[in-house]
């Protein structure tokens, strides 16, 4: 690893022990790349590779510039070099690409080619190439915050670039100065689209040059010495100025994109043999015998090693154990914070009331005082006396300041993107974002939502992000198309996030402080309809704490079962007062967590009342009702006296007209009427 730089590396200046090591690195990870397809043939494995011969340079550099003490690096599906030179052993590379549970990076649960080693900061990253530039991002706020003298570095191909969370990346690390190294590898295709085909420039990183505070750097990424000169001058310049830098590599691909394309459907023979004849290998090995400072015979010795290495490794990746069947339901999500004080998530009631806008406010505040290690950020969170759309986060900059509390650019997959970054720096720290300032407006962030979900089952373990997402949800408000949709149906269909949707203001409380706590991903929706309402008001006890997966009977009853959240259940819960009236004693079960779901506090009731009737605000058709309708039918169909009855909107969005808006969300009347439809079986 370099920590000390000289001025210039090349042929002459660079010990012959360590020109030595640097060709067995370059030689063993050649053969590596070779080999990797082999294994698919004999029906070993290893079923995707990217080849990265003609990277070998740009991709040594990096692996030798990396100090695992300090730095971060997010390396993609082509980093084979990158890793093996920064440290990953052949076995590892093998183990990786042959899927064994052994298999640093993730035992086998991420696809072949997806190097990692999470316990050096080398971090397994998705398939969705570049978008692991947020969590550097993220990881170089952490940096700067905690004053870590260190550097995260990405890396990527020049395709990538096109993509808008690559442009919020850089643009974001530019805006804070962050210690970021952007190690573009520019191949001249995305696949089998040739870069003029992505953009305009020749050179796609001086798309940025335009960037204050973003230093770029062009190299040749065939070139060892150039490769090595621009990535310790990248990482001298990002420690010293804590500012960005691109590196932008000029590489060639000798091979197909990966064992599942074919090059010369696209690449003509002129174009395959010109690749071939760039060879960075072959060069470094020209430059080694022209120099003198090795011998034919030296450089045979060194390859003949090499291929000792790798036989070695081979016999050991393959008596390594298969991941087990077993393992399939382990870290899908992290165990929460256990609620001791309120394990069943109920009070006494006693003291004053407050809103639910001020239950949230004030408990976040109580979390930040709690843990010096929280942020909050997102759009409009927090500029002088602003405190969000709804004033949820009124006051919170002044106390705890613009470090811990800002507001962010308005680039939903930046907000949670590099929230996932920066709880990779450490286990302790904690965030809460506003990931749109209503939920509707979340979907541009759904990339970043479904690499999130999975890093903790991907990594077998190793790495969750420590996030509470806070989405102002639902109807009611005269909103129409983006500002009264609900879409916590949709989310729930995605593993590994924690789902929450409180209504009044002590369970907002509790499950909101829960959340903070919790390791892992929360989703709290927040019924923004309530927030001022005064039938959302309650007393909440300090240090009020509510459980995952804890459902709340809010009226006994006898004669139904109606199960209910968020907005809806106000409604619920009038409709049920009414039918009191007439005799029929409804019992109004209140979710509080969709996910983990109180699965028995569901069916214990319908045991009881024989009959059951879901209710939300989200559309009936393929809304959340579906699936607890779903259970009840499998799980409690024996004590059911009639069919499952669902109250939601109808198969089309929330329109603006509150004659529209009134016409299809649900509402005290329809639930009443549906009740008594069932009560008639």
């Amino acid at each position: 690893m370099i920590n000390d730089y000289p001025k210039k590396f090349s042929i002459k200046s660079v010990e012959k022990d360590v020109l030595e090591q640097w060709y067995k690195t370059l030689v063993v990870g050649r053969r590596l790349d070779e080999k990797a397809p082999n294994y698919l043939k004999q029906a070993i494995g290893w079923s995707y590779h990217a080849p990265y011969a003609g990277h070998d340079g740009i991709q040594f550099a990096v692996g030798q510039v990396f100090d695992k003490e300090t730095d971060h690096l997010f390396p993609y599906y082509r980093d084979m070099m990158t890793c093996f030179s920064a440290g990953l052993t052949t076995e590892e590379i093998i183990l990786n690409g042959i899927s064994k549970a052994t298999d640093v990076a993730g035992g086998g649960r991420h696809m072949s080619n997806h190097f990692a080693k999470p316990e050096w900061n080398i971090h397994n990253v998705s398939s969705c190439t570049g978008n692991h530039d947020l969590h550097a991002v993220g990881v170089g706020r952490a940096m700067k915050y905690y004053k870590h003298k260190g550097v995260a570095i990405t890396s990527h191909g020049e395709s990538s670039l096109s993509e808008g969370y690559v442009y919020e990346a850089i643009n974001g690390a530019s805006r804070e100065k962050l210690p970021v190294i952007f190690v573009i590898q520019d191949n001249g295709y995305g696949i089998s689209v040739p870069k003029d085909m992505q953009t305009a420039n020749r050179k796609p990183s001086n798309n940025f040059t335009g960037f204050k505070n973003l230093r770029i750097i062009h190299c040749n990424g065939k070139d060892v010495f150039d490769s090595m000169n621009a990535m310790a001058e990248a990482k001298k310049h990002a420690l010293e100025a804590g500012e960005p830098v691109i590196v932008h590599a000029n590489c060639v691909r000798m091979e197909s994109h990966s064992n599942s394309d074919r090059h010369e459907l696209y690449r003509n023979e002129a174009e395959r043999q010109y690749v071939k004849d760039y060879d960075p290998l072959a060069k470094f090995r020209r430059l080694l015998l022209r120099y003198e400072r090795f011998t034919e015979d030296e450089l045979a010795a060194i390859e003949e090693d090499a291929k000792a290495i790798i036989k070695d490794a081979h016999k050991k990746a393959l008596k390594a154990p298969d991941p087990d069947p077993e393992s399939i339901f382990d870290f899908v999500m992290p165990e929460p914070y256990k609620a001791e004080k309120y394990p069943d998530g109920m009070h006494s009631h006693d003291g004053d009331k407050i809103k639910l806008v001020e239950a949230i406010n004030k408990t976040l505040k109580e979390e930040f005082r709690e843990n010096p290690d929280t942020f909050i950020w997102g759009q409009d969170v927090a500029n002088k006396e602003k405190g969000g759309a709804f004033n949820v986060t009124k006051g919170m900059q002044q106390e705890f300041g613009e470090e811990r509390v800002f507001s962010a650019p308005i680039a939903e997959d930046f907000i949670v993107g590099t929230a996932n970054g920066m709880s990779r720096f450490d286990e302790k720290i904690r965030i809460v974002i506003e990931g749109a300032e209503f939920a509707d407006y979340f979907w541009p962030a759904m990339e970043q939502y479904v690499d999130s979900s999975h890093d903790y089952w991907r990594s077998n373990g190793q790495f969750v992000p420590n996030m509470t997402i806070r989405l102002a949800s639902g109807g009611y408000i005269g909103g129409g198309l983006y500002h009264s949709q609900n879409i916590e149906g949709a989310l729930a269909t995605i593993p590994g996030v924690r789902i929450v949707y409180p209504t009044f203001a002590d369970d907002a409380a509790g499950l909101l402080r829960t959340s903070m706590r919790s390791r892992g991903i929360t989703v709290f929706m927040e019924p923004k309809a309530l927030y001022n309402a005064p039938q959302a008001a309650t007393p909440v006890p300090d240090d009020f704490e509510v459980p995952f997966g804890k459902a709340r009977i809010r009226r006994e009853g006898k004669d139904l079962t109606l199960i209910t959240y968020g907005n809806t259940l106000i409604h619920s819960l009038d409709a049920a007062k009414k039918l009191a009236e007439e005799g029929i004693e409804v019992e109004v079960i209140d979710l509080r967590s969709l996910i983990p779901l109180d699965k028995e506090t569901i069916l214990e009731s319908i045991k009881k009342t024989n009959k059951a009737m879901v209710v939300h605000e989200d559309k009936v058709f393929a809304g959340f009702g579906s699936e607890v309708t779903s259970i009840i039918m499998e799980e409690a169909f024996e004590y059911l006296d009639g069919p499952v009855k669902r109250v939601g909107s109808p198969y089309t969005p929330v329109g603006f007209s509150r004659i529209l808006e009134k016409a299809i969300l649900p509402n005290t009347d329809k639930i009443i009427e549906a009740a008594k439809e069932l009560l008639k079986y």
